[in-house]
């Protein structure tokens, strides 16, 4: 409850900042507004006088150094909004893996035992929706977990992360499931993770290769589409309204930052092999380990 105490106080604090962060920006968008009408009334003035004079060009240079100060100005502030809103998701997240450990629960993340399909399968919607997008600064690449830019090889999911974890079901066949990580054995290299799925209520002891952790950003296709899985590119993809990951090819990758993936599922009940497009978020499409067909 202590920790609870503190959690709370400080999410509320970092709200209060976030708060005047995006005040900030507005007040910062209206300065600069002035500014930018200046430039396009300077250039309709060169246009109807048919020149480009010294005087103008000098004062465009200065109008457009502004301006570029006051962009990178408003970037800044937004990049520290973006760190609160990073804050506040970790400290939320930690309160929830502590509930978990404590076996105490809120009304926003019930009991594991009582949640319903469809309240489940609308937290893992909201989990894709509310996944950050990666805003690189100019020439900076994706980092590693950003779309389809895997882990680095020594890389090690933390406690609470969702992972796709390769199990073998009741019936000896094995099945990518949606896990979340609950420790790590470094003297083992072993996972322990936990079914998403309540109706498994099974806590799994896996390999590393048995492990594919999701993404921990969205990649921009209008800045980064080399961070995103390509046309034809094999992947594992959760199956929609289910908690399972199947082999499928990407049909057409995202054209904006909140598209989905569409993706053509493997499917032997189709002549050609393959299901009809379905829409599945980057949240949950990770690279196929497994190349072969099944």
């Amino acid at each position: 409850v202590a920790l609870n105490m503190s959690a709370d106080t400080k999410i509320a604090e970092l709200l209060t900042e976030l708060h005047q962060l995006i005040k900030q920006t507005q007040e910062e968008r209206s300065r600069s507004e002035h500014n930018l009408l200046n430039i396009q009334k300077t250039h309709e003035r060169m246009q109807t006088e048919n020149k480009t004079s010294p005087y103008y060009r000098t004062k465009l240079r200065g109008l457009y150094t502004t301006a570029k100060a006051d962009a990178e100005a408003e970037c800044s502030i937004l990049r520290h909004a973006l760190d609160k809103i990073a804050e506040i998701k970790s400290l939320l997240e930690e309160r929830r893996i502590a509930a978990k450990m404590a076996g105490v629960y809120s009304d926003s993340d019930p009991p594991r035992k009582t949640m319903r399909r469809g309240v489940l399968m609308t937290l893992l919607q909201q989990s894709a929706m509310t996944l950050p997008l990666w805003i690189g600064k100019p020439g900076e690449s994706p980092p590693p977990l950003c779309g389809a830019t895997p882990a680095s090889s020594d890389y090690v999911a933390k406690q609470g992360d969702k992972v796709a974890a390769r199990v073998k079901a009741v019936d000896g066949d094995e099945q990518w499931i949606l896990a979340e990580v609950v420790s790590y054995n470094h003297s083992t290299n072993k996972y322990e993770v936990d079914d998403i799925d309540e109706e498994g209520k099974e806590r799994h002891t896996l390999s590393r290769r048995r492990i594919i952790p999701l993404p921990q950003w969205k990649a921009n296709p209008e800045t980064d589409p080399e961070a995103l899985f390509s046309k034809d590119q094999l992947v594992l993809a959760l199956y929609p309204q289910t908690t399972c990951f199947y082999r499928a090819l990407i049909h057409t990758p995202p054209h904006r930052p909140q598209d989905d993936y569409s993706v053509l599922f493997e499917d032997t009940s189709y002549a050609d092999g393959y299901s009809p497009p379905l829409n599945v978020a980057q949240r949950y499409v990770v690279a196929c380990k497994e190349n072969k067909k099944k």
